[in-house]
């Protein structure tokens, strides 16, 4: 049985919730910027700088059992998926990813109970808690973006959870979409809630919707732990390891700053080398 908090189902659009849109697959670390306008790379979407965190060892296993049963007015579900799932994350991410999930959940709560939005929230928490597999390295592909590996990872974990597919559907879109606010908060509230939630604690974004008693109970509960470093560090390894996965992503800005012949065209690159005569 669900988890529910006035379950609704409808469009969510937060069209006064500030959002900042930025924006793939093809692997390879030998690929050069010359050789993939060769090939006419594809063009993915550009998507909103969301939430990403450092997740390439395990942290030290601890009962999820052991997760506050509210926090700032919120409540973290206990079902036995929402348990399962928080169990799962806990073991197979690093402290700081974990502890990042879970203000994301947090403070994508917050953003629709201010503003009175119905919504599932073992459905909304189980896709924060799971939004960002794709940075740990077990759940890495070769080529794929983060957020599709990290879905598909999701998508894996809850069938063996025997969750109904079209709730497994809801938390993919969720997790594929989350740096995509643009996009995300047109869709429903749980997949609109990750999105928000992790701009929240990636970026900032609207925190300034977020009371300062709430925010300070959160990062008790959730501390940051050198989140930035860490968020900077796996931005890295994806641009070092995969590069062509960041095409047309915010991450790719990243690449070209701090990594000396980064190969990924930028979007004047594609646009320029498109096959056509004029």
């Amino acid at each position: 049985m669900s988890d529910q908090n006035n379950f609704g189902t409808s469009e969510f659009n937060v069209s006064e919730f500030g959002t900042s849109d930025f924006g793939a697959s093809d692997g390879g670390k030998g690929i050069t910027r010359r050789t993939a306008l060769g090939r006419g790379a594809g063009v993915a979407a550009i998507g909103a700088a969301a939430a990403f965190a450092t997740a390439v060892t395990a942290a030290p296993a601890a009962a999820a059992d052991a997760l506050p049963g509210t926090v700032a007015g919120v409540r973290i579900p206990t079902s036995e998926l929402a348990r399962s799932t928080a169990r799962f994350v806990r073991e197979v991410s690093s402290g700081t990813l974990f502890n990042h999930v879970m203000r994301t959940y947090l403070f994508g709560s917050l953003l629709c109970d201010r503003r009175d939005v119905r919504y599932d929230s073992e459905l909304a928490f189980v896709a924060a808690a799971l939004h960002d597999l794709g940075l740990v390295e077990a759940y890495r592909t070769p080529a794929e973006r983060f957020e599709v590996d990290g879905a598909d990872a999701a998508q894996r974990f809850l069938r063996e959870q025997r969750m109904p597919a079209e709730r497994v559907a809801v938390v993919w879109d969720a997790i594929a979409l989350h740096t995509n606010t643009g996009i995300a908060t047109r869709k429903r509230p749980e997949i609109a809630m990750v999105a928000m939630g992790s701009a929240v604690d990636f970026s900032g974004n609207d925190l300034r919707r977020i009371p300062s008693d709430a925010l300070e109970e959160i990062l008790a509960a959730f501390p940051r732990e050198g989140f930035k470093q860490d968020a900077l560090d796996t931005i890295l390894s994806l641009c070092r390891t995969k590069p062509m996965s960041v095409l047309m992503h915010p991450f790719a800005e990243v690449g070209r700053r701090h990594l000396p012949e980064f190969p990924v065209p930028t979007v004047e690159d594609l646009l320029l080398a498109a096959p056509f005569e004029e």
